[in-house]
């Protein structure tokens, strides 16, 4: 098995289209970490539309006034980018991408943030390329060593058949984590204000949503206490019983049906 995968491995490594896609995988995370970076360093709040109120907006105002530090994250994110998009230093770079790629991905599911794709999207980009230095992490791997004679080796020609499959798995995992996005949340704040109360009409519990979006927006208070008070909501408009104007409404429609017979 462990030989079967390294071959697999060895032709992955001989072909181009493996090559292009670690390149696009490179130069991803390099564009994500060094704009990051920029801002930070030029002193600027990050995702500067996200409302102050949300969970995420506040963990961003909160590293703004950290002072120094904020620009010495700043700085690393730049110096990782530039290792990227170094062929000889890429490898340091996916190293230290890494626990920056799972650090906001993880962040970024914890408060709910719209921007949960993309975070993923980038951890699975780093993963990849720590998949693609195989060769030359495996050494520090428990893992069992290739028997001699089959290291893989550099060839002159690359490999230009297109791997299909592998390039359908990556649509297909693409897909799914938009699918699983969009339906592992029952409510989410929504980056601005609007965008929380624009989804409300479409939820199962309406009134629910804006009492959960005035606790988040406009009260600011924590989002576990906000879901807390959104789950007692719903299950509180659950026990209730036809609403008064809901009865007022049919009256008025029964009080007319003479007028309208005659």
């Amino acid at each position: 098995m462990t030989n079967k995968v390294e071959q697999y491995y060895n032709d992955a490594k001989g072909n181009k289209w493996y090559r292009y896609f670690a390149i696009f995988c490179r130069v991803a995370l390099a564009v994500a970490w060094g704009i990051s970076g920029f801002v930070k360093i030029s002193g600027e709040r990050f995702a500067a539309g996200l409302s102050h109120n949300h969970p995420l907006g506040q963990y961003f105002d909160a590293l703004l006034n950290t002072g120094y530090y904020y620009t010495f994250i700043g700085i690393g994110q730049v110096i990782v980018a530039i290792l990227l998009l170094i062929p000889a230093t890429a490898l340091l770079g996916a190293l230290a991408s890494f626990p920056i790629a799972m650090n906001i991905c993880v962040l970024a599911h914890s408060v709910r943030f719209e921007g949960t794709r993309v975070t993923t999207f980038l951890l699975l980009a780093n993963l990849f390329l720590l998949c693609w230095h195989y060769d030359r992490l495996k050494f520090i791997l428990p893992f069992k060593q290739l028997i001699p004679g089959a290291e893989p080796t550099n060839p002159k020609h690359l490999n230009g058949k297109f791997p299909y499959l592998f390039f359908s798995g990556v649509i297909l995992t693409l897909a799914a984590i938009v699918f699983l996005n969009n339906i592992i949340y029952d409510i989410r704040p929504g980056n601005a204000p609007a965008e929380c109360w624009n989804s409300c009409p479409g939820n199962s519990d309406p009134k629910a949503c804006e009492a959960f979006c005035d606790c988040i927006h406009n009260k600011g208070k924590p989002l576990r206490e906000c879901l807390e008070q959104y789950e007692k909501a719903k299950g509180k408009n659950k026990s209730q019983p036809v609403s008064e104007s809901k009865n007022v409404h049919r009256l008025t429609i029964y009080g007319n049906l003479p007028t309208a017979l005659n």
